[in-house]
């Protein structure tokens, strides 16, 4: 008998909703799949989200599908990129660092900017799909994902190409793009990255020309565009 589980992840551990039991998660209406071969058709999904409404609505969306299944063990894990606690992404490399049972990855988030789309990517996430995408698009993405494909929709990807086009910053450019979202002068920047005044002026320069920007206001505001750099966390 077909059980359906919607899971949420807390500090980054994968725990049966609360409150949820076999009998309130069966939907009413759901078939029971009598036969093996029907059962080895579908496609188990996992749903890692730390909202409520979100999980509902995702297990809506691919239960109404006799051909998707959400379960424990899954084919194919759909996870919020935005976890509390744990980084989504965090939670992405830990997965893939298994030597065996590597699961197809699709990410939903709010957050679709050309940073999170390439490191996701770059992590070993199959899927990229923003939360509010239409229901026929993450169904296409679960599909085309346990097949062993990749599923980009056509905005993201062309995000994702329009950011390779660009020259990425260094991670000690990064670091001081870091320290001038928090404010910080030249002097205060080399003191707390040890470098000289002068060291700092050069990676600015070449922030802001990388960035395409005016002054540092300017490339703070595309950093926080582009997901760069993230506000919350300055």
């Amino acid at each position: 008998m077909t059980s359906i589980a919607v899971e949420k992840c807390q500090s980054g551990q994968f725990k049966e909703w609360p409150g949820s039991t076999e009998a309130e998660t069966r939907p009413a209406a759901f078939p029971v799949r009598s036969s093996l071969l029907e059962r080895a058709k579908k496609i188990s999904v996992l749903i890692a989200d730390d909202h409520p409404v979100v999980r509902l609505g995702l297990a809506a969306i691919l239960n109404s599908q006799n051909d998707i299944e959400i379960v424990h063990s899954p084919d194919v894990l759909m996870l919020d990129l935005r976890m509390p606690k744990k980084d989504g992404l965090q939670i992405v490399t830990e997965l893939m660092a298994r030597r065996v049972s590597k699961p197809r990855i699709v990410v939903m988030t709010s957050f679709d900017q050309e940073q999170n789309i390439r490191r996701a990517l770059s992590a070993g996430v199959k899927g990229f799909l923003a939360k509010r995408s239409h229901p026929q698009q993450i169904r296409e993405a679960v599909r085309r994902v346990a097949q062993g494909e990749s599923f980009l929709p056509q905005e993201i990807g062309l995000k994702l190409a329009e950011s390779m086009s660009r020259s990425e910053l260094s991670k000690r450019e990064a670091q001081v793009l870091h320290y001038l979202a928090l404010g910080g002068s030249n002097k205060e920047i080399g003191r707390a990255l040890y470098i000289g005044e002068g060291t700092v002026k050069h990676h600015v320069k070449s922030i802001l020309s990388k960035l395409d920007a005016i002054g540092r206001v300017e490339a703070i505001a595309i950093a926080v565009e582009r997901g760069l750099i993230h506000l919350e966390s300055v």
